[in-house]
């Protein structure tokens, strides 16, 4: 159970990698975005608080089996955090690359409040919560784009 744990938590082993394991990890979040993206936006938001909360308790298991906060090997939180980043987007390459590049700015910088998270948040939730909030901003900065570039 607990190899079971720690692939699903590390993206199906993307975690592992040995340079920018949550860049490498947020690419799997593009392929889940991309068989997702053509679902009702209800649906969408359906899976997503599951796969939040199943994400918490993995991460807070994948805590305990490493005797680690927030491993870096955990990459389920750029998973889900990504797919906070393009709710409500078409499956188009501009705002799949935009919201990559986005959700890994926010992601990286951790700006208020995902910093709290990340310092202060208890098991599992802590680790998923900051890319949460990084991926709320990049949405924010993604629709404002939409309605400026009107695209």
């Amino acid at each position: 159970m607990k190899r079971l744990i720690l692939v699903l938590a590390s993206g199906l082993g993307l975690g592992y990698s040995p340079v920018a394991s949550g860049t490498v990890g947020t690419l799997l979040g593009i392929v889940i975005f991309l068989g997702m993206a053509r679902v009702h936006a209800l649906t969408y938001l359906i899976i997503l608080f599951a796969l939040f909360f199943f994400s918490c308790w993995l991460a807070a298991r994948s805590e305990d089996i490493l005797q680690k906060r927030d491993p870096g090997i955990i990459v389920i939180d750029e998973i889900v955090g990504y797919l906070v980043t393009m709710f409500t987007f078409p499956m188009h390459w501009h705002y799949i690359l935009a919201g990559f590049l986005l959700f890994r700015f926010f992601d990286i910088f951790k700006i208020y409040p995902a910093s709290y998270f990340d310092r202060e948040g208890p098991p599992g939730y802590g680790v998923i919560l900051d890319d949460v909030v990084a991926g709320i901003y990049a949405n924010i900065c993604l629709q404002i784009a939409r309605l400026v570039l009107g695209a």
